[in-house]
């Protein structure tokens, strides 16, 4: 009888005394925090170029994107590098 309740003062003390059920509550107050400015970045998806030489000596192409300012960008760019003006 002495055994059993000297066993279970002893484990009921490892249990309520642990580390763990310290750490509980740090992990409570250190919880992962959602951060929306991170969410809301998105990779820059690129200018689609398809560049196309016509039988009478001339280039024309056909660009696609998403960002309007990237297309006028490529779209001077290409005129500038073919020498089209």
């Amino acid at each position: 009888m002495k055994r059993s309740f000297a066993t279970l003062l002893i484990i009921s003390s490892f249990l309520f005394f642990h580390p763990m059920s310290a750490s509980a509550a740090d992990n409570k107050a250190m919880q992962i925090k959602k951060q929306t400015e991170l969410q809301q970045v998105k990779p820059k998806k690129l200018v689609k170029i398809k560049l196309k030489y016509s039988p009478g000596g001339k280039y024309t192409w056909d660009l696609t994107g998403d960002n309007v300012d990237e297309i006028v960008r490529a779209d001077r760019r290409l005129r500038k590098l073919l020498n089209i003006e």
